[in-house]
């Protein structure tokens, strides 16, 4: 039976530019680098736990269909978003949804979707 949940898989043609975004510019740790020959990394917070895998897919296909959204959660997207413009991301400020949330949205460099919540769901 399934016992946990690994991660999800983004595959793309520039490997190492796409943990660069995760790890400079979100500062997400990269907490496994390299699958011998297999061309990819994990980013994540912890290597037990779940993480964003990243494949070459010029080695190994493109294997998703199209883009993904991936959701992270902070303590404060104020300050959150200030570090990140710092860091040179283009994105626009955070805004109250209509769930009374506060969220910021942007994409990766592939064009992936990525949602910054203060706090979590």
């Amino acid at each position: 039976m399934i016992s946990a949940f690994e991660g999800i898989n983004l595959y793309t043609k520039d490997t190492a530019a796409l943990a660069a975004f995760y790890s400079e510019i979100l500062g997400i740790p990269v907490p496994f680098e390299g699958f011998g020959n297999s061309d990819g990394a994990k980013i994540g917070f912890e290597g037990g736990l779940p993480g964003i895998i990243i494949w070459d897919e010029h080695k190994w296909g493109k294997h998703t269909t199209g883009v993904v959204n991936l959701v992270f959660s902070c303590s404060s997207l104020d300050e959150t978003y200030a570090e990140l413009k710092a860091r040179g991301l283009d994105c626009e400020p955070p805004v109250t949804m209509e769930y009374g949330g506060r969220e910021m949205n942007f994409r990766d460099p592939d064009g992936n979707g990525i949602t910054l919540l203060e706090g979590a769901y």
